[in-house]
Parts: C-alpha cells; sequence; structure tokens
C-alpha cells in the first residue's frame, strides 16, 4: 500500500511539473519573426550574452549605428573566459503598440560579480521592413 501511494505522489508531482514546464514554455516563446521575438532576441545577445556582433543581423537604422558605433569604440577587446560578465535577468513591464513601431520597457536585474546588484530599464523599439521585425532603437536608464 505504501509503494502504491509514493508512485501516485511521484507520478502527481512529475505530471504537475510537465504542466508547468508547458504552461511556461507557452506563455514564455514568442515567435522569430515578431515585434517582441526580436526584441528578446535582442536583449539576449546585447544585454545578457554582451555579444555585439550577434545582436548586430536583429538591427536596423540609429539601433545598428548605435551598435556600430560602440564596435569601434570597443576595438579588439574581447570578452572570454577571463572577463567577469554580470548576470543579467530582466522582464517585460511594458508593451505600446504603435502604427508603425512597439515599444517594449524592460526592468533589467543586473548582478556584477563583486560589485553587487543594480536595475536598469530597457527601452527597446521594433519596426517591421520588409516583412521583416529588427529593432530600430534601444536605450537603457535608471
Amino acid at each position: 500500500m505504501t509503494s502504491c501511494r509514493f508512485f501516485l505522489l511521484d507520478r502527481c508531482a512529475e505530471l504537475l511539473f510537465i504542466a508547468g514546464f508547458a504552461s511556461l514554455v507557452a506563455t514564455g516563446c514568442h515567435p522569430a519573426n515578431s515585434a517582441r521575438g526580436v526584441a528578446d532576441r535582442f536583449v539576449d545577445q546585447y544585454y545578457v550574452a554582451i555579444d555585439l556582433k550577434a545582436a548586430e543581423p536583429l538591427c536596423t537604422g540609429r539601433a545598428l549605428a548605435k551598435l556600430h558605433h560602440e564596435i569601434k569604440m570597443i576595438g579588439s577587446q574581447k570578452i572570454d573566459a577571463s572577463t567577469h560578465k554580470p548576470v543579467v535577468h530582466y522582464k517585460l513591464t511594458a508593451e505600446r503598440d504603435e502604427t508603425d513601431h512597439v515599444e517594449f520597457l524592460f526592468r533589467a536585474t543586473i548582478d556584477v560579480p563583486d560589485g553587487g546588484t543594480f536595475h536598469r530599464n530597457l527601452l527597446v523599439t521594433a519596426r517591421k521592413a520588409a516583412g521583416t521585425w529588427k529593432v530600430s532603437n534601444f536605450e537603457d536608464y535608471e
């Protein structure tokens, strides 16, 4: 009787985990060619991975000009295993859908190794051009 009860409890826990995970995936994934999808991928590459080259194909206009300027300013400096990269977590706090673009406001929590934690607002604007969503501008502020 006891082993049957443990089996049922284990099975229930397993099903709850699967249902929870499926729910998270269903609400957390956005199509690649959507305004939210491109904004999320941009934040992942630019702010989380700190990979400007990977963020480049996601951008157009002013955002692309900002990236090129930063790449030029950084020069040959590389981020590698010895770099103390911050850990960045973010969540969407507001979305404004305009006629020709969509603005996303994310709240980021940035944990710097041996440097503490701070918060930034990330404003990312996405615009659709030739059937493809691209980040057209971005900025961060306190």
